[in-house]
């Protein structure tokens, strides 16, 4: 079982009370990955959200003709696999992979389903929490397309 200290130190959990926290660490699993250890390839049907407990995980894209573009690397105390657990009739939409070695914490989309089913301020608490990081990726995607568009017109 995961340790509720470890899961206080995750944003996405940090305002948690003990009793939600150890509800989450009784569904949640470790997962210990090598450096390149791929955990799911842009496509694939999600099942899961992954907190990155020690370590860091590389979210990419493949570009053909290109190879691998890095959109981000997640360290210790970030989370993934959000988008997919919000919307299920999407496929993950990029790849993800151990960039060191990584230890993983995993919930399974039916376990956090029926455990969010039964307490509804845990499930406000955390689907606020995952909208808020929804909202800063897309602040920080939308500087990135501004940027190239600005250096596009001078460039």
């Amino acid at each position: 079982m995961i340790d509720t200290s470890l899961l206080r130190k995750i944003e996405l959990f940090a305002s948690l009370e003990p009793l939600h926290l150890a509800h989450l660490a009784s569904i949640g699993r470790e997962l210990a990955l090598p450096k390149d250890e791929i955990i799911f390839e842009e496509g694939d049907v999600g099942t899961d959200l992954y907190v990155v407990a020690d370590g860091s995980v590389r979210i990419s894209k493949i570009v053909p003709g290109i190879g691998e573009e890095a959109l981000a690397i997640l360290r210790a105390g970030s989370y993934f696999g959000e988008m997919e657990f919000a919307d299920r009739s999407i496929p993950r939409a990029a790849r993800a992979l151990a960039h060191e070695r990584t230890l993983l914490y995993c919930f399974s989309y039916t376990e956090l389903d029926d455990l969010l089913g039964t307490d509804r301020d845990l499930a406000l608490a955390i689907k606020t929490a995952m909208l808020r990081t929804l909202v800063r990726r897309l602040r920080a995607t939308n500087d990135k397309v501004t940027a190239m568009f600005a250096m596009a017109q001078f460039g």
